[in-house]
């Protein structure tokens, strides 16, 4: 069961377009596994929607006034003889085009919507799946972690992360953010249990130790923006070189 979802205000923000590139696609990922929050785009959208045809609305009766004027004006033009009408050059047919109709790149993606390790397949929320083809090679860490890069474009960089069953990433905290979204399993940190669908943000006043207790590990899909800064035991000899982890 999803316990830990976006705040009200990213969903909000979400709607209006207003969120960050990388922040938006985390919890668009986010709304194809969670029906709550789906629903509440929706409302959200609607909402948005109905604002910007009342705004739209109110703009047409201020100028109603010039649009009689004008109509007025056509109807003049148009009754004079068919002389002088002539005079005022000649007449322009446009012809009507129908709309672009652009093809859903969701549906042309559709096709793959999964990512392998060690045999094992994981099914990945459709906001993903656009991303599969630009995910790099599994990479073995310490503590039966797998770590696979995801080049965003100029979104920067996110990382699926997989923890093996009783693996852990060492205490850290964050020099900036971090947001996860779980794919599948579920794990613990020291400060909640999460699963599948989960979305969780993380910053420099929290601390935790992320470890996958079930059977089966668990795969995430993690965007940082700073390194991570361990601050427990041996970890800590791998602050110089943290930049070289899920980031």
């Amino acid at each position: 069961m999803i316990k830990f979802h976006p705040s009200a205000r990213q969903l909000s923000d979400f709607v209006e377009g207003t969120l960050s590139p990388a922040i938006s696609l985390m919890v668009s990922a986010h709304c194809d596994m969670c029906e709550k929050c789906q629903r509440r785009v929706e409302i959200e959208t609607e909402s948005l929607a109905a604002e910007m045809v009342s705004s739209v609305s109110a703009k047409m009766d201020n100028t109603i006034d010039t649009s009689f004027q004008f109509g007025d004006m056509l109807s003049q033009i148009t009754a004079l003889p068919s002389g002088k009408q002539s005079d005022l050059g000649s007449y322009c047919e446009v012809e009507y085009q129908e709309p672009f109709n652009k093809d859903n790149s969701r549906r042309l993606q559709a096709g793959v919507s999964t990512i392998e390790l060690d045999g094992r397949t994981f099914t990945l929320p459709r906001t993903l799946h656009r991303y599969i083809d630009k995910t790099g090679n599994w990479s073995s860490l310490v503590g039966k972690l797998w770590q696979a890069p995801v080049d965003l474009g100029n979104q920067g960089v996110a990382n699926f992360i997989f923890m093996g069953s009783g693996g852990s990433v060492p205490e850290h905290t964050h020099r900036g953010t971090e947001y996860t979204l779980v794919i599948d399993g579920e794990f613990s940190d020291g400060l909640g249990r999460y699963d599948t669908g989960d979305f969780i943000f993380m910053d420099g006043e929290k601390t935790h130790t992320p470890r996958a207790e079930g059977k089966e590990g668990c795969l995430v899909f993690s965007i940082v923006d700073q390194p991570l800064h361990f601050t427990s035991g041996l970890a800590r000899l791998l602050n110089p070189f943290s930049h070289l982890f899920f980031r």
